[in-house]
């Protein structure tokens, strides 16, 4: 029989960060994953750990703001005592412009590892050089999977809440005739900068742990 104690296990916070262009405002998300023991296993006698997935924060950045000054701003967000007090990775969307932001952010001396990503319409994740490449369909999924389950909790004061709710519920799957599967917003002209911030913050929540040491650096 399964022991009824509980106790917090550590608590760690994921930054995603998708880098806006011209059109396209740069957003920003932080999941908060707290591990809850639930006892020992009588079989195994290994702890059983249950994860709990909750955004603390999410924001669009000004359109047309420029790279420098989103690299401060994100400074300024890993700098927040309760980022500091926790482990903290920042995945960043390194597709495109993104190569040269994630070069800023590591000059940038952050308390946090920064792990590229770059998003492709690929079926298969690998890593290279310390650079991620990861399906879209892989990031979406993953992040509608626990929303579906019930894992995640937004904080409900937070003003970008709705406006989240809002991307989420206009993501379509589209299917060519060859087969090949693309996410995006259903109408042209609406945004998903958010939800692609919140889906990078969830891979790499969900992720193991060990899967993704040396993905980034430890600044």
């Amino acid at each position: 029989m399964m022991s009824n104690h509980y106790s917090p296990a550590a608590t760690a916070h994921y930054i995603g960060l998708d880098l806006g262009q011209v059109r396209d405002p740069t957003a920003a998300a932080v999941m908060q994953r707290t591990e809850i023991h639930m006892g020992v296993s009588p079989v195994t006698f290994e702890r059983i750990v249950q994860p709990r997935y909750s955004f603390r924060y999410l924001e669009r950045m000004p359109l047309g703001l420029d790279y420098p000054s989103q690299v401060d701003h994100v400074r300024d967000l890993v700098q927040r005592p309760e980022l500091v007090r926790s482990v903290a990775s920042l995945a960043v969307d390194a597709t495109g412009v993104g190569r040269p932001v994630v070069d800023l952010l590591r000059r940038a001396s952050l308390p946090c590892r920064v792990i590229p990503v770059i998003i492709t319409g690929g079926d298969k994740e690998t890593c290279e050089s310390g650079i991620w490449h990861v399906p879209k369909r892989d990031l979406i999924t993953g992040l509608l999977v626990l929303f579906q389950r019930g894992e995640i909790e937004i904080c409900g004061h937070l003003p970008e809440a709705e406006t989240l709710a809002a991307e989420l519920a206009n993501m379509r799957i589209k299917v060519s005739l060859s087969g090949q599967d693309t996410y995006g917003a259903w109408r042209e002209g609406q945004h998903d900068d958010l939800v692609l911030a919140a889906a990078l913050a969830c891979w790499s929540a969900t992720r193991p742990t060990y899967s993704l040491v040396g993905a980034g650096r430890l600044l």
